[in-house]
């Protein structure tokens, strides 16, 4: 079951990454990150109350707390702000691909620090999904490179902010999972885990926002018009955020953290829907790694 949570997961996070992409194009000071934090917070928050109050509220405990919180200043501040500003500036395919180092992270964490084991199946899972990884972000960058010129080369790519954003993302996300996991070890409950997490990133958007105008015009401008194409990337990232909860509940963290790398893949297929992108040779050989890669972790 676990890694049916997974897959929705990816799932709403794809939708999402295609909807910041239509609702937040680049140069717009609201990129829908702190609207996200807000729809998280009050979907996952009336649903722990709905929940709770009709099968019980689960033993919450002052250090799951703390760790939920703490993960929520690495997943809901740092990953996500930094996701969302990832998919401004390069597009929802490659902001998509840069975050594929999330699972890099996360396995490397669940091995070192939660002594989780990556093998059989599942081990030959994660080798096609590292070659997966190689082909698309190798695809991406030629494809950049193509677009920006012959003398575009590969450091004043790497460079670019986009480029810069989704790595301090995907480090963010693989340190927050940990600390998710630790805390719903203490508090087993996917909707109040959601709602603190994004509670915390909230308030440091809000503090954020005292220091820096970039983050004072975002709030600003969630509560001045509406975006309906942020508002379905927020509710689709807020239900991406909590079947990811429900899934760090009753799985390892390292398979649900390689299953969700499907995410790239699914947000291809919107973008291919929707913006009618062309597929190469190299993203659809990425997209079938990726695809069995996936397949050999959940029958693993």
């Amino acid at each position: 079951m676990g890694e049916l949570y997974a897959l929705a997961s990816a799932l709403c996070f794809a939708v999402s990454n295609v909807a910041i992409m239509r609702g937040a194009p680049r140069g717009v000071a609201d990129n829908g990150a702190f609207l996200s934090l807000l729809l998280t917070a009050a979907i996952s928050g009336i649903g722990w109350l709905v929940l709770g109050s009709l099968q019980g509220f689960a033993l919450v405990t002052l250090r799951g707390v703390l760790w939920l919180a703490a993960a929520g200043v690495f997943t809901a501040f740092i990953g996500r702000v930094f996701l969302y500003a990832s998919i401004q500036h390069l597009g929802a395919i490659r902001a998509s691909a840069i975050k594929r180092m999330n699972p890099f992270f996360a396995v490397l964490l669940g091995m070192l620090v939660l002594g989780e084991s990556v093998s059989g199946l599942a081990g030959w899972g994660v080798v096609l999904i590292v070659a997966s990884f190689a082909v698309l972000v190798q695809a991406q960058l030629r494809t950049s490179a193509q677009s920006g010129g012959v003398h575009a080369g590969a450091w004043r790519r790497l460079l670019n902010l986009g480029y810069m954003y989704g790595p301090v993302s995907a480090l963010g996300y693989g340190l927050g999972y940990l600390m998710r996991k630790s805390g719903l070890q203490e508090t087993p409950d996917p909707l109040f885990g959601a709602m603190v997490g994004t509670l915390v990133g909230a308030m440091l958007f809000l503090v954020a926002g005292r220091f820096s105008e970039s983050y004072r015009l975002a709030v600003q401008g969630t509560f001045r018009q509406a975006n309906l194409w942020l508002y379905v990337a927020g509710a689709a990232s807020s239900f991406g955020q909590i079947f990811y909860f429900a899934a760090l509940n009753i799985s390892p963290m390292s398979h649900v953290a390689l299953i969700t790398s499907m995410e790239t893949f699914i947000t291809i297929a919107l973008s291919l829907a929707f913006f009618g992108e062309r597929l190469s040779a190299r993203v659809a050989i990425a997209a079938l790694l990726g695809l069995t890669g996936a397949a050999l972790i959940i029958g693993n």
